[in-house]
């Protein structure tokens, strides 16, 4: 199995409202991806987060191998939720891909 986990800063520029919205948004649609997706198992996108954080949100997400998650960079649904609720808000991204 593979972990996939990302870590996004939402853009300053958007208000607390703004980013709570936008962190809502992206966790619907990045968990709407299960069942869409061949090969993958699970989404989990934490939007609560501590005082202490300098991330806004988080997607771990597990799919079935190296293949499966080269299927998931470039599937419609996955590429149409990131390019509609995420990449546009996002100020950094950090990822994390490895075999569990």
């Amino acid at each position: 199995m593979i972990k996939h986990i990302i870590l996004w800063k939402i853009d300053d520029k958007f208000s607390t409202e703004e980013k709570a919205k936008i962190a809502e948004g992206a966790k619907t649609a990045l968990c709407a991806l299960v069942g869409k997706v061949p090969g993958l198992i699970e989404v989990k996108v934490q939007t609560e987060k501590l005082d202490s954080s300098n991330a806004d949100l988080m997607l771990d997400s597990t799919l079935e191998s190296v293949e499966a998650l080269k299927g998931y960079q470039v599937h419609p649904d996955h590429v149409a939720a990131a390019d509609n609720f995420v990449r546009p808000f996002m100020s950094q991204r950090l990822c994390l891909d490895f075999e569990a």
